[in-house]
């Protein structure tokens, strides 16, 4: 497959790869979702996302039928990602992408909800640990050490059943000894070269004996980068023939690199044709000699090192596997594998465990699935029941509202919330309806509550838990959002319609969410357009929530359409809008201009600007602003 196969990857992105990466290691990386590789390629890291979300989720990305779909999609996996505990970790999170496959959803579910249950199963200082051992592992930049130490501290923590079996399937002995090995290393150690060729880097201070032999070899090149200097320092008249210039070249050199005068007198030339020739010869050669001793004992360690991680990098065979699952086959799109954990020594393509390279894929793996943990915990976000086709919450909330939330009730289509037949209150919505006409007060959380829906809708797309008390959540193969653009320009009108309606036509099921329709064009011809989608909703077999100020001059619904109504209460000591924001199911809920109008009386500082409300408020009825002053007075002087 060529890079320009992938979708977002021209020809000018695709030569940037193959320079920084090659083009194997650039289709690896977009393969397995690393985001990382690409930012470090020189992609921003949007377009670096926006890519990998394609690549690995091109089907699902159908899913997010508009651009307000889209923007509560980015804005959800900002949000988890904000509780990442490693870079890593917030870069899968952000390429997560809906699932097609219901197994996946609920085998995703699975896992994130282990991972919660887990995550608040630990004391605090237990959690102080894991996160400080991810702090660490992130700031060496993911080295093999840091994984290894992070390993261990999973283990420590406890977190090694269900789903962290690959954590629990590591050997903690050989896990230590392995990170005793590799603190002895700088940098990473080349893949290739856990048992073979490739190389390592022996940490200065790993052993005594080669740093003493590059303090050695430093000393002698810089020696042979003044080899003038040298002849200098020995060249006085005392000497009195060639001969006692040897002698006294090689005592110099030995003193001043710490090597034994024997080995200098070895290197040295047996023949020059002239003081300047020796000694830069004689410094020439002994910084080759002691590049080669530096060298075996490097090889020396490094083979030592080799062989006590190569048993943890699971090379020798069945016996490094004794008890090991059969690795957790995770891959970006899940973050966790669906492995049975058996293995019955056959399989030669599975994942050695207690291995080095487990480690590795087991500890990014808990880092994701954490970070989802905590995401979870953080929201205290709770499972969704998968079903064909229905959105119904209880006690929803919406998470991009700060500060205390009133949680909401709601549902369209057929589900299982619903109490007593034919009897709905605020903890059991109506079953049965396809679409529900949203109406209410201005401020009254209409559109909040369509992006509550769409968010919970799309949590349990990708397979993870929603703001509410309970929720039923079909499989959608489109979410359609639109929220309201006040606009009477005919362009406006036009865009709208071509973004909400081919998605509603088209095959499958669509979730419609869609804002004040009105704000589009003129109210009259706004009814008849709304009535239209209302009814090609229901044709279509798709289910709607139409939020409007309009209701009034809507012909009969359908059926299986019902009108529900959000109201404002009065006002707050504040002056603040006081709203129940839970739908009143059948009700056709009313806009509050009398609210809004008491409270420009009330804030009206200049007599000629308080006159002017004050007309108005004889318009909407100055009977209903004087009670509700009256009823902020009254409070005011009962607090």
């Amino acid at each position: 497959m060529r890079l320009e196969d992938y979708w977002g990857i021209g020809p000018k992105t695709s030569e940037r790869l193959t320079e920084s990466l090659g083009t194997e290691r650039a289709i690896e990386a977009i393969e397995s979702a690393d985001v990382r590789a690409l930012v470090d390629a020189g992609l921003h890291r949007g377009r670096a996302t926006r890519i990998l979300r394609r690549a690995n989720g091109e089907a699902g990305m159908d899913v997010l039928a508009t651009g307000d779909t889209r923007s509560v999609y980015d804005d959800l996996l900002a949000l988890a990602a904000s509780r990442a505990l490693t870079a890593h970790a917030a870069d899968r999170i952000r390429v997560l992408t809906p699932l097609t496959d219901r197994g996946a959803v609920e085998s995703r579910l699975d896992d994130v909800v282990a991972a919660r249950d887990a995550w608040e199963a630990l004391g605090d200082d237990e959690r102080e640990r894991v996160i400080e051992a991810f702090d660490a592992y992130d700031a060496a930049e993911g080295s093999d050490l840091a994984t290894v130490e992070t390993a261990v501290a999973l283990r420590e923590a406890g977190l090694t059943d269900a789903p962290f079996e690959a954590i629990g399937a590591l050997d903690g002995e050989r896990l230590r000894d392995a990170a005793d090995a590799l603190a002895d290393v700088r940098g990473a150690i080349d893949p290739t070269g856990a048992g073979g060729d490739g190389e390592i880097e022996i940490a200065r201070g790993a052993d005594n004996e080669l740093d003493r032999r590059r303090e050695q070899l430093d000393a002698a090149r810089d020696l042979a980068n003044s080899a003038f200097d040298v002849l200098d320092a020995v060249r006085d008249g005392s000497l009195r023939d060639f001969e006692a210039l040897e002698a006294a070249t090689i005592d110099h050199v030995a003193s001043e690199t710490g090597v034994d005068p024997a080995t200098v007198r070895s290197v040295a030339p047996d023949e020059a044709l002239d003081a300047a020739d020796f000694v830069s010869a004689t410094l020439r050669d002994l910084v080759a000699e002691l590049e080669e001793t530096v060298a075996e004992r490097e090889e020396t360690l490094a083979a030592d090192i080799r062989e006590r991680i190569g048993a943890v990098r699971g090379e020798s065979g069945e016996d490094e596997r004794d008890g090991a699952g059969e690795g957790d086959g995770a891959g970006e799109g899940d973050g966790a594998g669906d492995g049975d954990g058996s293995d019955d020594g056959d399989d030669d393509t599975a994942t050695p465990t207690g291995t080095v390279a487990g480690a590795v894929s087991a500890v990014s793996d808990a880092a994701f699935l954490l970070s989802l943990a905590r995401f979870a915990v953080a929201f205290d976000l709770t499972r969704p029941t998968l079903v064909d086709d229905d959105v119904a919450v209880r006690n929803a909330r919406n998470l991009f509202i700060d500060g205390e939330v009133q949680p909401v009730s709601y549902a369209v289509g057929t589900h299982s919330l619903a109490g007593d037949p034919g009897v709905s209150n605020t903890d059991a919505p109506p079953t049965g309806d396809r679409v529900s006409v949203l109406t209410g007060a201005n401020s009254g959380g209409k559109t909040t509550l369509l992006e509550t829906l769409c968010a919970v809708a799309l949590l349990a797309s990708m397979g993870l838990p929603v703001p509410a008390e309970e929720a039923e959540v079909g499989a959608f193969d489109r979410i359609v959002f639109h929220r309201r653009h006040a606009s009477f320009n005919a362009g406006v009108l036009e865009s709208t319609l071509k973004s909400v309606v081919p998605p509603l036509v088209a095959d499958g099921r669509t979730l419609m969410l869609v804002d004040e329709f009105e704000a589009i064009t003129e109210p009259g011809r706004a009814a008849d357009l709304l009535n239209g989608l209302v009814t090609l909703t229901v044709e279509r077999g798709a289910l709607g929530v139409y939020v409007t100020h309009l209701a009034d001059d809507l012909s009969p619904l359908p059926d299986v359409a019902r009108i529900d109504g959000i109201f404002a209460e009065g006002l707050t000591n504040d002056l603040d809008l006081r709203v129940d924001y839970q739908p009143r199911f059948g009700t056709v809920g009313k806009s509050t201009p009398e609210f809004i109008v008491s409270r420009l009386v009330a804030n009206a500082t200049d007599r000629g600007v308080r006159a002017g409300f004050e007309h108005l408020a004889g318009a909407v009825g100055e009977e209903a602003v004087q009670r509700t002053l009256s009823d902020v007075e009254w409070s005011e002087g009962n607090d």
